[in-house]
């Protein structure tokens, strides 16, 4: 089903951040966006992943137009991970029911295997307040683990590497590739290098939404 934007408008206050934008994706294509910080790029996936409400214009993600039920389709990876002062398997199931199975096929695909089986507890092992005895790369593995055991067709990345040096960057973008395989992927990023190969290129600039080769 896709995604469909027409004529979307968001703010904050007085300050319009988003300004009449129209976005039309097919089911399981893969879409970068770029823009400059501040520049509305985390605004406009919000709005898709159903974290906002859209009140000015027209939001459908897969069918749904309400934001209970677009947050059901979507998996969202943001640049900072959300990690939970829980053990790393809740981290993972946010208190779904996902088998044994599921959860060591997401650490798996996520590249985390090696290190939670080097820990004495496993995926018991607890994850301290903000994620304060985990690198970065982890935690943000931890979060792709999540967004693969959800199983959403549709994947929402925001700038998922940029917090981290090339190297682990350049790991972890090859360990999202199972997490974007056969969904719809709407990429935002301030780096053109980090969505080469996508299907369409588009630029957020001055709350208005263009196709790249047409600035």
């Amino acid at each position: 089903m896709g995604i469909l934007l027409k004529e979307v408008s968001f703010g904050y206050g007085d300050k319009r951040i988003l300004d009449k934008v129209s976005l039309a994706v097919r089911e399981k294509e893969h879409i970068g966006i770029l823009g400059c910080s501040g520049g509305g790029k985390s605004t406009l996936l919000k709005l898709l992943s159903g974290l906002y409400t859209v009140k000015e214009g027209y939001c459908e993600v897969e069918g749904e137009t309400k934001p209970e039920g677009i947050r059901k389709q979507v998996a969202m990876v943001m640049q900072t991970p959300g990690v939970f002062p829980l053990s790393i398997r809740e981290n993972i199931t946010c208190g779904h029911p996902i088998s044994e199975e599921k959860v060591w096929e997401a650490v798996q695909a996520a590249q985390l295997e090696e290190w939670v089986r080097s820990l004495p507890e496993g995926l018991d092992s607890l994850v301290e307040e903000r994620g304060s005895n985990l690198s970065g790369g982890q935690a943000q593995r931890i979060a792709i683990a999540r967004a693969i055991a959800k199983d959403a067709p549709v994947v929402l990345l925001d700038e998922p590497t940029s917090a981290l040096d090339g190297e682990t960057a350049d790991a972890l973008l090859r360990a999202m590739e199972p997490l974007t395989k056969g969904k719809t992927v709407i990429h935002v990023t301030h780096r053109e290098e980090t969505i080469q190969g996508y299907d369409r290129i588009l630029v957020l600039r001055e709350g208005k939404l263009f196709e790249k080769e047409s600035l």
